[in-house]
């Protein structure tokens, strides 16, 4: 059976990169998704900037623990695949360096990836995130250690095998050009070095052929018709959903997948036959999330 209908997606519909807060929407937030045609989503660990951060490793214990814990209750509720992506974030860091010094922020940090690691081993989670450096300007002697911490980070992902979901700067082609080298001097693959909160030109001369997540705001589908057929790595979407009443239009919200993958399958349809857009969605909402988190989407 086609899961093209009547010029219509009706297949899987996932979203790579969300994040729910159980002291928020949480569960109505995953209705939503479900109710407009959502799938499966990549639940991402999400820090408590509103509240207090980690500042050992039993406080990043603790903090994965309550993703786990969601991820569990909405598989149940749900019956839908959620997969887990558990990392410390490297805004987090930033900030812990006040509290906690340069030095003993990043062995903290760097504690925080192994736990998160032996949680994927373990089977519990599927990769590793959202870890990177900061998206915004940092002294010189920051930018340098959270490179440092990146290198290293990258390397304990490639030695385990595990796909890898990075928070980055937004300097275009250029980020992905020093990314993409940096997973190559460690031996970490490309297909698995996951650009998220991408722009939505995924043409290979753009990513450098690494994987993204793509930001599916407005404009978002034109762009996707135009470089697609250029890609030369797994792309998928996002939200990067914050479930966050403080900040409602930082992100976008959780029914926004079905609706762009509704909006990019009639913009397909324009220029392929049904059989080539449905084998398209099914490489992003299936095939590709499978194979990059080991789960059945």
């Amino acid at each position: 059976m086609s899961a093209v209908v009547d010029g219509r997606w009706q297949g899987p519909v996932v979203d790579q990169h969300i994040h729910l807060d159980r002291s928020n929407r949480y569960l109505a937030a995953v209705e939503e998704f479900v109710r407009v045609g959502g799938t499966g989503m990549m639940l991402v660990h999400k820090p408590s900037f509103g509240g207090k951060l980690p500042i050992d490793k039993d406080g990043y214990r603790a903090a994965y623990n309550e993703t786990l814990a969601m991820a569990a209750e909405v598989r149940e509720r749900f019956e839908i695949t959620v997969g887990v992506v558990l990392g410390p974030h490297p805004v987090a860091w930033e900030h812990q360096i006040a509290d906690l010094g340069m030095e003993r922020a990043s062995e903290l940090h760097l504690e925080a990836v192994h736990l998160a690691l032996k949680h994927i081993e373990a089977g519990d989670a599927q990769c590793l995130g959202e870890v990177g450096r900061p998206h915004y300007t940092v002294s010189d002697e920051t930018w340098v250690a959270a490179n440092e911490n990146l290198a290293e980070i990258m390397a304990a992902a490639a030695g385990s095998g595990t796909p890898i979901q990075l928070h980055v700067e937004d300097a275009g082609a250029q980020t992905y050009a020093e990314i993409a080298t940096m997973a190559n001097s460690v031996g970490l693959p490309l297909s698995h070095t996951i650009r998220h909160y991408a722009p939505a030109d995924v043409s290979a001369d753009f990513t450098h052929g690494l994987a993204c997540t793509v930001s599916v705001g407005r404009g978002s589908v034109e762009a996707l018709v135009a470089s697609h057929a250029s890609a030369s790595s797994p792309w998928g979407m996002e939200t990067d959903y914050l479930d966050d009443p403080r900040r409602p239009g930082a992100v976008l919200g959780p029914k926004t997948i079905p609706k762009r993958t509704d909006e990019l399958c009639a913009a397909l349809l324009a220029e392929h036959d049904r059989e080539e857009v449905e084998e398209i969605l099914t490489k992003v909402h299936s095939k590709w999330p499978s194979q990059l988190y080991g789960l059945e989407f």
